[in-house]
């Protein structure tokens, strides 16, 4: 379930919400979409000011992307797909291909120079996944040779 602002701006903005079974043929139709993985509004205190920054986004690029609302039960398969850590988040894509994403809330001039590299990008595989700073996967040492 969305908080009931998302559900308020839904509405308001005629938003699709879309899950993981239509996604692809959703995607490829459109030159650009932005999904928005909301994640917990209830945890998530950020949730909620993406969601009031979406449509302001959508307005200062002239409506070039389509803002899409991911379905709540989709949102971790869809996650492991794009390979992102960290909810709320924005992942780019055009024809249904892979551009780039913006997790968390950004500062406002941080949004407009992120989404204008990334919408001018060449699409690509999403990264690897990032381990957060301080959870560094250890190696075992190898035994010295006295």
């Amino acid at each position: 379930m969305f908080s009931p602002l998302l559900q308020s701006i839904i509405k308001r903005h005629g938003y699709d919400v879309v899950g993981h079974e239509d996604l692809e043929d959703y995607t490829r139709e459109r030159q650009y979409v932005v999904l928005f993985f909301a994640g917990d509004a209830e945890r998530l205190g950020e949730s909620n000011d993406v969601a009031v920054v979406l449509p302001e986004l959508h307005n200062a690029f002239q409506n070039i992307f389509t803002p899409v609302v991911v379905a709540r039960e989709s949102e971790r398969e869809l996650q492991r797909k794009y390979r992102f850590n960290a909810f709320p988040s924005l992942v780019f894509l055009r024809r249904g291909e892979y551009l780039g994403t913006i997790q968390r809330i950004q500062d406002w001039v941080d949004y407009i120079r992120d989404i204008r590299e990334i919408l001018s990008s060449e699409a690509t595989e999403p990264p690897p996944f990032k381990f957060p700073e301080g959870c560094a996967v250890s190696t075992p040492q190898s035994p010295r040779a006295n």
